[in-house]
């Protein structure tokens, strides 16, 4: 298969104040919005005394940097994809990615425990409101395998320690028995 037009004759632009790039957003945000997420930021992480500045709207941060990484952005400067084109008219309260930054860098390890708390709670709020298992709610089978130990053989080519339910999903004998 070959392109049928030169280089020199082709031509894009996306500069319409009209485009909305990531319009898959709005059902994603419409779910975390559902799901309570802003509201479990607002309950529970307080950036307190020299963070406290950065900290304001915690809530709104949050979803827009939630939103950012649902649109592929893997770094602050990429979150700039929820300012582009008509996202701020689609989304309100969309923050620039200077501020998530602040943000971000004000958090210390308890303010990511108040995170993971969100976290937590948001989760089991998006399976209820997500039934991707139906009839989970019955009964549901849960492999919980914690045992972690040394591994010996040839084919796992210096590994130390290693995972027992990978062992003998491949086959391996974990030591003497």
């Amino acid at each position: 298969m070959k392109v049928s037009h030169t280089p020199a004759a082709v031509s894009a632009a996306s500069d319409d104040s009209n485009l909305i790039a990531h319009a898959r957003l709005v059902p994603v945000m419409r779910l975390a919005e559902r799901c309570g997420l802003s509201r479990l930021v607002a309950e529970k992480v307080k950036l307190t005394g020299a963070a406290n500045d950065a900290g304001a709207v915690a809530d709104a941060k949050v979803t827009s940097i939630v939103a950012g990484m649902a649109a592929g952005a893997d770094s602050i400067d990429d979150l700039d994809v929820l300012r582009h084109g008509a996202m701020p008219a689609v989304f309100a309260g969309v923050r620039a990615p200077s501020t998530l930054g602040t943000f971000l860098r004000a958090f210390t390890h308890g303010h990511a425990l108040q995170l993971h708390a969100v976290h937590r709670k948001f989760l089991s709020e998006l399976a209820a409101h997500t039934p991707l298992l139906p009839g989970a709610d019955e009964m549901a089978f849960i492999d919980v395998d914690s045992t972690h130990k040394r591994v010996y053989g040839r084919t796992k080519q210096g590994a130390e320690y290693g995972d027992s339910a990978a062992q003998f999903a491949a086959g391996v004998r974990s030591g003497p028995r």
